[in-house]
Formats: structure tokens, sequence, C-alpha cells
């Protein structure tokens, strides 16, 4: 492949856009892979497509080895394969609906669950045919309320989603770790650097949930390692370790203060020790109770439920944790505190709350036998030795609270976590027969009875791929592609007109025929300086200088990398970029 960049559509920008809020949102406009064409949209021009078609082949390369076959179902759906599963009303407005000349509703797939289901129902019958695993490489759409970041957060994105179905649940978890596997293969081939995350099953169910995360400080998923094991989680997923709990009677009775003007945690801890209440001097934030009313909404259901949480007082409440432990239910914290007067805002105590007929759920640290300084649900009032298990009762506890650097790991005795963000690249679930069973299934089993299969999924983002790779792979020149993904293998720049652009046309020639992606800056109207320059912005690992000394038989040699540059003959040239690794690994060796 020859690309020309004088007849080429592509152009390259000096300054950065406005509206972008990322590298490489950033950089991927300026560069020429990209351009909006709408809030949560983008075109991709020639340079952008040969980079997602490179990710392309990479994922699907790694699916086919494991056996996976590919298929392509439409993105406009009827909307009734989706009520019988429930997530009609689920996704919310999470997705683009539409209704047609008919009257019939639609809507644009934001994935593929409930038609890989009907697709197995419909072709397989016996349990000869299992195991069978489908993906697609496919357009999807979210509604997203506010997309940003360019390709990170969009409305429209490209999308691989592989959906296995095995006759037990051994056939599911040998599915699952085949793609496990595959994904570590992909991202690696990707050049990303990535954990896998334990995660939240979200609107898909089921019990086993991974998540793949490129580390950028630009990322949207913050997630948690350990320091002394391999623990690592997405932080809507961490679980809180729990005390033992004690004896609720080993406490003494609860007695009410007067506490007035200590409506923050802060306020009150203060007062707590200047008066020495219940007899101490010692009250930190962790020694109070924080309760937070928040309102619940569920999908097809008018009516709004209010929730009281209940955390530590030296912890937030991380709505987007209480969102996932909650889902398909929606969360924002209350505010109408006038049509509730029973509540008293900043002085709200769990004691009352099972009397007004508000469901209380607690931080997994609230445990039976625990005693706190809380609000007496009285102005200005405050009351202490409040007991978990004798003065109030939660309804169930809730992973609510933020997570904390130093916190200590769940899964070991020693570590604590620390904290990362990253990208969510990929995610593989275990599904189970949520939608086997929603959609009735079943297969003639070996010994002639019916057999409900179990399903697995498995999505890697493919045009956040890109954006991901982006985003770890670029300098303040711009970016820096990976050789296995780069829209081209080598880019040329003549530096002159003349015989050196002539040179460069024919070594663009030879080095296409030898099977190299090559791009030439064969422009005429630019300087010298404004095509080093632009080679640096779109980032192809090599790039050959056809200068002033090709008359004499030799070129220069960048390494966009590492920055190297050497001067080579020109003779052996083409053996020598045919050689190296990029041309053998794109052809599987």
């Amino acid at each position: 492949m020859l690309l020309r960049m004088s007849t080429l559509l592509l152009r390259t920008l000096r300054d950065d856009p406005s509206d972008a809020e990322v590298p490489s949102h950033r950089l991927l406009l300026r560069a020429g892979y990209v351009r909006r064409a709408a809030p949560g949209g983008y075109t991709w021009l020639p340079l952008g497509k040969l980079v997602l078609d490179r990710v392309s082949e990479i994922v699907r390369a790694e699916m086919t080895a494991i056996g996976d076959q590919e298929v392509h179902f439409p993105a406009l759906l009827p909307a009734e394969p989706y009520r019988t599963s429930g997530r009609w009303t689920e996704y919310g407005d999470d997705i683009f609906t539409l209704v047609d000349r008919k009257g019939a509703e639609h809507l644009l797939a934001p994935t593929h669950e409930e038609l890989a289901a009907l697709l197995v129902k419909d072709l397989f019958s016996s349990y000869r045919d299992f195991p069978v695993t489908l993906f697609q490489i496919q357009t999807k759409f979210r509604d997203e309320a506010r997309p940003r970041a360019g390709l990170l957060r969009g409305r429209e994105f490209l999308m691989k989603d592989a959906y296995s179905f095995d006759l037990d649940d051994a056939g599911l978890r040998a599915a699952y770790q085949r793609h496990r596997d595959a994904y570590v293969r992909v991202f690696d081939r990707l050049g990303l650097d990535f954990t896998v995350v334990h995660a939240t099953s979200g609107a898909m169910g089921g019990s086993a949930s991974e998540e793949f995360l490129a580390a950028t400080p630009v990322g949207e998923d913050t997630f948690v390692g350990c320091t002394s094991c391999g623990y690592a989680a997405n932080t809507e997923a961490v679980v809180t370790r729990a005390p033992a709990a004690g004896d609720p009677d080993a406490h003494p009775a609860s007695t009410v203060h007067d506490t007035p003007e200590t409506p923050t945690i802060a306020s009150l801890v203060d007062l707590a020790n200047a008066r020495g209440l219940g007899g101490r001097r010692d009250w930190t934030a962790a020694d109070t109770l924080k309760n937070v009313v928040l309102t619940v909404r569920r999908p097809g259901v008018e009516e709004a439920e209010l929730l009281v949480v209940g955390v530590p007082g030296d912890r937030e409440v991380d709505l987007k944790r209480v969102g996932a432990a909650l889902h398909p239910a929606t969360v924002e914290v209350f505010d109408d505190w006038a049509a509730h007067p029973d509540l008293v805002r900043g002085y709200l105590g769990p004691q009352l709350l099972a009397k007004l007929g508000i469901r209380c759920l607690v931080d997994p640290r609230v445990v039976p036998g625990t005693a706190w300084l809380t609000g007496a649900n009285e102005p200005g009032r405050h009351a202490v030795d409040v007991v978990c298990g004798r003065d109030f009762t939660p309804a169930g506890t809730i992973e609510a609270a933020d997570v904390r650097a130093g916190d200590p790991c769940p899964a070991c005795e020693d570590g604590e976590l620390v904290i990362r963000r990253g990208i969510e690249i990929g995610h593989i679930f275990q599904l189970g027969r949520r939608f086997t069973d929603a959609f009735a299934v079943d297969v003639a089993g070996s010994e002639g009875k019916p057999v409900r299969p179990t399903m697995g999924c498995y999505g890697i983002g493919v045009s956040r791929a890109v954006a991901a790779i982006a985003e770890q792979h670029h300098d303040d020149r711009g970016l820096v592609w990976p050789a296995e993904v780069a829209p081209c293998d080598v880019h040329l720049v003549a530096a002159g007109k003349g015989p050196q652009l002539d040179a460069a046309l024919d070594l663009g020639g030879r080095l296409s025929a030898a099977g190299l992606r090559v791009l030439v800056d064969d422009r005429t109207h630019v300087s010298a300086g404004v095509k080093f320059t632009d080679a640096e912005l779109i980032g192809i690992p090599r790039a050959v200088v056809v200068g002033r000394r090709t008359a004499e038989g030799y070129v220069e040699l960048r390494d966009r990398a590492t920055g190297e540059r050497e001067e080579v003959p020109l003779d052996g040239l083409v053996e020598r970029l045919t050689g190296e690794p990029v041309a053998a690994r794109r052809n599987g060796v």
C-alpha cells in the first residue's frame, strides 16, 4: 500500500482544538485521524480508519484462534426481545429508541445478548451442537448524557462482542478462561499497559465479571491494587473487610446531648471532645455515623423510594458505588427536605427510620455491637452509644463508602490498596442462564432430557482501544504508534523537490511492493520543516528522510519512539526495513 500526502484526505492542525479535553482527543484531531461529526460521533479519516482496521484485525485473529465464529447482527433491533429480557426498562435513558412508520418500537443496539440467544435457539436443538461461541465487530450506540473525551466516551462506537454457549457451568468457566487469555494476548499485541480487575456486572447480570483497564491519568474508571498480593478491582467492586460482630448489650444505654450548630462531622467531633461526651475526649470522625438520604428510582416504577445509607463519618458516600450496588435503579442525593419534616437535616440518626418506613442500609463496618455517635433526629441534638443491633437494625449492608489509598486489602492480611485511574477497554462476564431463561433456550441433552445452555459475554471496545493506545503512546510532539497498529510502517519524507521527490516515490513503490504500508510526503507546497513536524505528529514508527545525500546514495532513518537517527545506504534499505520484526508479526510469524 502506498499513500501520497499530496492526494490524501488529511488535514493536520498546528493548535489544539478548543473542545479537546484529553491527549488522545487532541492528537487524533490534530494529526488528521478523526473529525467530529456530532456530539459523541466521529468520522474516521483514512489514517484513522487504517488504525481502526488494524486493531480490528488483531482482535479478529485472536478470537478466531480460540474457535469463535464471526457473525454480524443488525444494529436496528425490535423492542420485544429487550422487553422480554427486562433490559428495555433497565437501560432507561441510556439507549436510543425510535418508532417506525407502522408504530413499532425499536432500539439502536447497545449490545446483543438477546439476539445471540434467539439465534442459538433458532439454529441448535441438540447437545451435539455445543459448545458454540459467536462474535462480531459491530457499531453500538449509547445515549450518553455528556459525551466527552473524544473516542473515550461517545454515543456511537465500534465494539467486539462475543457470546459463548455451554451445556454446564464447567464449560462456561473454560470458555471464560479462554477469552480471558485471548484478551491478554490482544492487549499485549496492541502495546497497552493494562490491568485485569474484578468488576460489577451491571446491566449484564451474571456472576464473575472482570474488566481490562488501560492505565492513564485521564481514565474515567478508578481501580485499586494491593501492595502485597495480586488483588485488583474497580472501586465499584471493592469489598470492605468487616470487623467481627460484638455484643449489643455490652454498651451503656444511649444518651442524647444538646449539640447546637454541629451540622457537619468536623464540628460534631470538636464539640464532643470539648465537652467530653460519653466520658471521652478522643472522638474521631470514624466514631460517628453519617446518614445520607438518597432518592432511588427504579425502571418502570413511577414512585421514587427514599433510602438512608449509613457510613462512618470519616467516609463520603460514593454514588457510583451505590449505583453499582442498586443497579438497575438510579440514585441521587435527596434534597426535598420540606416534604419530609420527620427527617431532620444535619441531625439524622438511624433510630427512627424503621418507624418512618424508610429503608436503611449501612456500610459493612457497621456490624451488630458497634456503638456510634450519630444524630438524635432532633434539631441541634446528637446521641452517644447508639448501638447497631440494639437501638437500630438496618435492612442490610451496602458498599457505598468511598475507597481510599491505604485501605486494607480485602484479599490478604498485610496489603494496602493503592489507587489508579484507567480506561475500560474490555469486559468479560459469566452471564449464566439469564438470557437463555428469558427465551426458554432448551436443547436435547445426551439422555434425552432438555438442557438449558449457560452463557458468557466478552466485549472489547475497538474504537476506544484506539484512543487508549493514543493516551499511552504519545509525547509532546505527537503520536507514537506501536508498530502493529500504526496506519503505515514507513513514513517517507521528501525533503526537497525534483530528484529527492522522485527518489522518495521510487523508494515508496519498492517498499510497497515488498509488502510494507508506506506514506510518502510528496507535497511540494510546504517546507521541509512542516513535513518533519507533521511526521512527528502523525506518529508512524519509522521515518525515512530523502534529502541532500540521496544523490550520494544515503538517506536518514528515524525511529519515532526513541528519537534515534542514522544515515543508512539507500541500497539495501528495502531489505533492512522488510526484515525488521513488524513485517514478520504482520505475517503471523
